[in-house]
């Protein structure tokens, strides 16, 4: 439940965790309540593509750079058609935006979408606290009839954990649509929506492929009625542990050895359709600026993340699933989280990352290349 105001800079707020801590600054943005996960992204810049993605979908985010909405908001950098993050935590938000691309301020755009968001924290210790504690559940709360904290922190504790979330289906579209090659038509890529971001498309449109995106429930029918070169399986919220439905469609596309790629969520499809586990991360990893290494060619990627979730394979070692052996193409050099994998007996691969990252990095763009180079090979 959310109201806007012109003045909700000078409106009280308070941010209170599931284990109790408490935060008191001011509102920012909508003013009302929200619920959702606290997280933290360690992105300095891009934060219209964070606000965008769906992949934050009941999620409140906390950004750990000091300053946010110093250029302000445009309409050419959304990654969906609105902002899917529950909530919204800065510390020193931009009092006047600059920027020849800004259009309005961050604050009057998240009052018009109703996110309710806080400002004038301490964001270090805030991030601090979920580093060692974990992520875990949230709430804001601003306005001028905020109960005492004891009621807010039980209506916190109300909330439904991340765990065991499935969220696909509220993210994606509803309707098939078609993104057109840019130049000449290479290839057709059926692309199953678990809430994906509009550069991805963008990415593969700029290689010559037209893109058909199918809703999160599409079937195997659905899928090969495009006569897709290759599927594809992109980002989105959740836990993967609930999404039976897009493991079950991966595994009829691997069975047919259609080229698959996936990214983010899609990594996680793909590690639970050759039969590997998944657990959530501690606090996950979302950020811009996250190490990768390429096992297969032993180049260090600087990464756009956004996941909390990841696969439970071993590093070291091939395995040997139902679609012949895989192995972890990708780790994180922070923690040796899995982020990426390949077959080595069908044209199939993941990355838990972003290689689109419309905010940057670009290092990683060239899975993109490796994807047509797959339906190329299936072609010859």
């Amino acid at each position: 439940m959310t109201t806007s105001t012109r003045g909700a800079a000078r409106t009280p707020a308070v941010l209170v965790l599931e284990d109790g801590r408490i935060f008191r600054g001011r509102a920012y943005g909508a003013v009302g309540e929200t619920f959702g996960e606290a997280v933290f992204s360690t992105g300095m810049t891009g934060y219209q593509e964070t606000l965008t993605d769906p992949s934050y979908h009941r999620q409140v985010v906390v950004m750990t750079a000091p300053h946010v909405g110093n250029t302000g908001v445009n309409d050419d950098d959304p990654e969906s058609r609105r902002i899917w993050v529950a909530g919204y935590v800065v510390r020193d938000p931009a009092r006047v935006p600059s920027n020849w691309r800004s259009r309005r301020p961050l604050d009057e755009e998240l009052a018009a979408q109703g996110v309710v968001g806080i400002s004038g924290i301490d964001t270090r210790a805030l991030t601090r606290h979920l580093r060692e504690r974990g992520a875990m559940r949230v709430g804001i709360f601003s306005g001028a009839t905020v109960p005492d904290d004891a009621a807010l922190l039980a209506r916190v504790r109300e909330v439904p954990p991340m765990k065991g979330a499935d969220l696909a289906a509220e993210v994606a579209t509803t309707e098939p649509y078609v993104v057109p090659a840019v130049g000449e038509k290479k290839f057709t890529v059926a692309a199953v929506d678990l809430g994906i971001k509009g550069m991805t498309a963008q990415r593969m449109a700029q290689r010559g492929i037209e893109v058909h995106v199918l809703p999160a429930n599409a079937t195997v029918d659905d899928v090969y009625a495009v006569e897709p070169d290759g599927v594809f399986f992109s980002n989105g919220p959740g836990d993967p542990a609930t999404a039976d439905h897009p493991v079950s469609v991966m595994r009829a596309v691997l069975e047919r050895g259609t080229p698959l790629f996936g990214i983010c969520f899609g990594n996680q499809i793909l590690g639970r359709a050759l039969g590997f586990g998944t657990y959530k991360l501690k606090y996950g990893h979302r950020g811009i600026n996250q190490p990768v290494q390429d096992r297969t060619t032993g180049k260090v990627e600087v990464t756009s993340h956004n996941h909390g979730f990841a696969v439970d394979a071993p590093l070291d070692q091939v395995s040997d699933t139902p679609f012949g052996r895989a192995e972890v193409s990708h780790v994180c050099l922070n923690d040796n989280v899995v982020e990426g994998l390949r077959l080595l007996d069908k044209p199939a691969f993941s990355v838990q990352y972003h290689p689109e990252a419309a905010a940057g990095p670009h290092d990683a763009a060239y899975l993109f290349d490796r994807f047509v180079s797959l339906m190329e090979g299936q072609r010859a």
